[in-house]
Formats: structure tokens, C-alpha cells, sequence
């Protein structure tokens, strides 16, 4: 008896700054693929991380990688401040839809699963206007703007946290946690610190300046004592370039430094680390739950909704994290802080050992909705 060939389906992902959770739901469709459908992945997004920056987007280097075709799409957003690429962005907003309508019009997907982001929001309109189903993720403790409005659009809402449901119709709501990559939901936790300790700091894919010059007062003293891996972001990392040569021998021997890690080998950095000094984006905290490794949160202080007060706030709740206020913080408190959570780091360590992420399921959640919705 011949077995029922699996119906081709196409699903066309989008958002900004979602690599890391549009490269964990690319990983589950690909892991069932064949099952019930064969699905062919796109992704519309920005090609550029930065406007008016020539570097490229995590999501046009990454997902290519695992197979998803990616379309980038001129678009542009409503800014927080005026810079001198406000008025070019405002201007880009309608092409975007434009743009938009073409793409959607030459992929003729079966479904559209949106993350967020201002790069998003034209091609869930679009859909909509097609009649095509629009599922939207919602990654942090609160809401983002483009998701608030892509929420009118959608067919369903899907949450990373209990606490954004207050945002959102709940007759279309549901929590399912945010999805993290595998090879993250596999790191099992420390039994025992490094010698000497490893500390990861990171900013977010893009870095952030502000932590930078915290730990550029203090790197030396830092550098005597831990081992340090330092992502920088782009903008930063060849000023940190130069203050690594200028280091002595066995002091840059222990500085490992990146403009960025790829999400795929960023699970190696965890396992390393004994604490994460970090910015918190969504992602970044659903990773370091997921890694049960006891961090510092520097929530980004100027974030849409204190969406990074609200996601580090979740993590501390967790037993995983502390958090600083970067508006009351010096690098000498900072230092102060990393010493704090050194001495405890076994106490802290027993809580979480046993605790599991509700990230860990997600996307499995995430792509049954999917499944349900084309049925």
C-alpha cells in the first residue's frame, strides 16, 4: 500500500531582531517535515541590523544557513528620536506595503508567522488583506508596538509569558513560552564553577555601548581574576580590538572577544560560563533561564513599555538573575555585584539546578498551532 505523500506547505516567517526564536521554529518545522506537511520556509525581514549601517541582519546571515529563503524588504519605522534617518525612514513606511504585497503575491504562502518588529507589520497587513491565517508571537513580558497593532490582524496570538495577556484579546490569546533553539534546552546546569570562573557579557545581537564603558573601567581588574567573554556589538568591538592589544600576555590570554556570536555556537558560550553580565532582550533571557546560569541584568532603561525591566524582573522571579538599574549603576557597583554573585553562586545554583524552563516546549506548541491553523 502506497503511503500518502505529505501536502507541500508554505509559511513565510517575519520580523526584526527574531533570529534566534525564528531559527528555533524553523528547527522544529524542519525536525517534522514529512510528517504531515513538507514545509517550505521563508523569511521577509530587514537585510540591514542598523539603518544606515552596512551591517547585515542576524536573520539574512543565520536562516539562509538552515534553509529558509529570505527576502529582504525595504521598509521603514516610526522612531523613538530624531536622527537623520528619520525623515527617510518615514518616507519608506508605504513602499514597504508595497513591497510588502509583492513578495506575499510571488510566495503565495499558506500561513504567516509574524515575531514582531517594525519590518514585520507590513507583510502581516498584506496577508490579511489576502485572506492568508496570521499566527503572531509575542517574545517579551509586555508587548511590543508592531505586535500591539499586528494583533488586530491576527488569527492567533501566541505569548512568551503570562503576564503580556493583559495586552491582548484573550478569546485569541495563548501563553506557550518563547521558543529557544535545542542545543540551548539541552546545557545542563554547573555542578562547580571554572578555575578561574568564566564570566560571558554580552549586550543583545547588537551590543551595547553603556555596558561596554562599565566594563571598560574595570576589565583589567576583571581580567586578574575571571576568565572574560566579551560580545560586543559592532559598533564597540574595534575599540575593545585595541584595548585587548594593549593588554599584557597572560591578561589577553584570558579576554575572548566577538562582534557577535552566531546563535548556532552561542550554546558552547553557555556552557563555559559561570555567570552572564547581560542587556535583557527576550531572547537573551529565555537562553540563560533555559542554561540555569546566574546572571546580572542591565535592562536597557529606555526600552518600548521597560519591556528589559520586565523580562529581567521575570528572570530574578525565576531564581536566576539579579537586576541593576543602569541609571543608579558605576562600573565600580558593577564590579561590586559580580563579586556578590561569585560568593553565592553555589547557593544559587542549588535553587535553580532542578527547575526547567517553560521555554523548552515552545516551539513544539508553536508548530502544532501552525499544523491546526491549515488544516
Amino acid at each position: 500500500m502506497n503511503q500518502k505523500r505529505s501536502e507541500i506547505k508554505r509559511i513565510v516567517l517575519t520580523g526584526g531582531h527574531a533570529a534566534t526564536t525564528a531559527l528555533a521554529v524553523t528547527e522544529e518545522l524542519i525536525r517534522r517535515s514529512g510528517q504531515k506537511y513538507i514545509w517550505d520556509i521563508f523569511w521577509i525581514g530587514t537585510k540591514r541590523a542598523l539603518e544606515g549601517k552596512k551591517v547585515l541582519s542576524i536573520e539574512s546571515v543565520i536562516l539562509p544557513r538552515a534553509g529558509v529563503k529570505f527576502h529582504p524588504i525595504i521598509t521603514g519605522r516610526i522612531q523613538r528620536k530624531f536622527t537623520l534617518w528619520t525623515i527617510p525612514s518615514l518616507l519608506q513606511i508605504p513602499f514597504g506595503f508595497i513591497h510588502a504585497l509583492f513578495i506575499i503575491k510571488k510566495i503565495k504562502p499558506h500561513i504567516i508567522l509574524s515575531f514582531g518588529g517594525f519590518a514585520s507589520f507590513p507583510t502581516v497587513v498584506i496577508g490579511w488583506l489576502l485572506k492568508i491565517p496570521i499566527i503572531m508571537h509575542e517574545q517579551t513580558s509586555v508587548y511590543g508596538r508592531a505586535n500591539k497593532l499586528a494583533s488586530i490582524f491576527s488569527n492567533k496570538i501566541l505569548l512568551a509569558r503570562e503576564s503580556s495577556l493583559r495586552f491582548y484579546p484573550k478569546e485569541k490569546s495563548e501563553v506557550i513560552g518563547n521558543p529557544i533553539l535545542t542545543q540551548i534546552a539541552n546545557i545542563l546546569p554547573k555542578s562547580k564553577m571554572d578555575i578561574p570562573p568564566t564570566i560571558y557579557i554580552t549586550g543583545g545581537s547588537r551590543g551595547s555601548v553603556s555596558l561596554n564603558s562599565f566594563f571598560k573601567e574595570i576589565l583589567n581588574k576583571l581580567l586578574s581574576e575571571y576568565y572574560v567573554v566579551h560580545q560586543t556589538g559592532y559598533s564597540d568591538y574595534k575599540r575593545f580590538q585595541k584595548i585587548r592589544g594593549s593588554l599584557s600576555r597572560n591578561l589577553k590570554k584570558r579576554y575572548e572577544l566577538y562582534p557577535n556570536i552566531d546563535p548556532m555556537q552561542v550554546d558552547g558560550v553557555f556552557k563555559r560560563a559561570d555567570i552572564v553580565v547581560s542587556r535583557a532582550g527576550a531572547n537573551t533571557v529565555s537562553d540563560i533561564i533555559a542554561a540555569r546560569r546566574p546572571a546580572i541584568f542591565i535592562p536597557l532603561p529606555f526600552a518600548y513599555k521597560n519591556e528589559q525591566y520586565e523580562n529581567a524582573i521575570y528572570a530574578q522571579n525565576f531564581g536566576v538573575a539579579k537586576v541593576l538599574s543602569q541609571n543608579d549603576l558605576n562600573s565600580q557597583k558593577l564590579y561590586f555585584e559580580i563579586q556578590n554573585l561569585m560568593k553565592n553562586w553555589n547557593k544559587m545554583v542549588g535553587k535553580i539546578k532542578n527547575k526547567i524552563s517553560p521555554d523548552v516546549k515552545a516551539s513544539q506548541k508553536l508548530v502544532d498551532i501552525l499544523e491546526k491553523q491549515i488544516e
